[in-house]
């Protein structure tokens, strides 16, 4: 079948998003574009990306930094014309189907059966690392960083955080979305909300990381 015709900039960005897709299982960032590509600013990566997107080598998927799809037939037939045997693993391409967890009920596992409302298909190259659920928001603590009431965000399972980090927290019987910040033996969990207070974990408090925030879907699947 017949290729599209890139320019040698173009073919570079390509070259670029396959290797971060085979390297990390996501493709780059705008910002990491530019960097790598001696561009000064991330609007030269977007007009190159705009620019392949027409050509319809790749989609560009709105709401994520990294939301940047190949279409895989095309890329093959490039790289064939190339002589390129480049070829993507599957993993990379493969959708992921992640459980929606609504309301957890209090001292039960997150992902026990009762919690899940349905699963999503969902492109495992909108997230830099691969998350575990996506977690139905509820409030508006998190407003200032961009997690609104109703988005969906992606979470990795994990009990280990840096300070600063979003994390999935169990706080007694209540599970909360908030920022985390470690002083000395004091843990203190942060809203992005000035109307929220912010949360001091007593010792004697029942606490665990139950995950991390790895990407968020604003609710357009619901």
């Amino acid at each position: 079948m017949d290729h599209p015709k890139l320019t040698p900039r173009q073919q570079q960005i390509l070259d670029l998003i396959q290797s971060a897709i085979a390297r990390t299982g996501a493709p780059p960032t705008r910002a990491e574009i530019a960097h790598t590509l001696g561009f000064k600013s991330a609007n030269a990566s977007e007009e190159h990306l705009k620019a392949l997107a027409r050509k319809g080598v790749i989609e560009l998927v709105s709401g994520t930094s990294r939301g940047i799809r190949l279409c895989t037939d095309t890329v093959r037939s490039i790289n064939a014309a190339r002589g390129n045997n480049y070829v993507l693993p599957l993993a990379a391409m493969q959708p992921l189907q992640l459980p929606l967890v609504g309301r957890v009920a209090a001292g039960s596992p997150i992902l026990a059966q009762e919690h899940i409302d349905q699963t999503y298909s969902v492109e495992a190259s909108m997230f830099a690392h691969k998350p575990d659920y996506l977690l139905k928001v509820r409030g508006m603590s998190m407003r200032d960083a961009g997690i609104l009431d109703g988005d969906l965000l992606a979470v990795q399972s994990t009990h280990e955080a840096r300070n600063g980090q979003i994390v999935v927290a169990r706080l007694g019987d209540d599970v909360t979305v908030k920022r985390l910040r470690r002083a000395g033996q004091r843990i203190e969990l942060l809203p992005e909300n000035p109307d929220y207070p912010i949360i001091h974990v007593h010792p004697e408090e029942p606490f665990a990381i139950e995950g991390l925030a790895v990407g968020l879907i604003r609710n357009t699947l619901m």
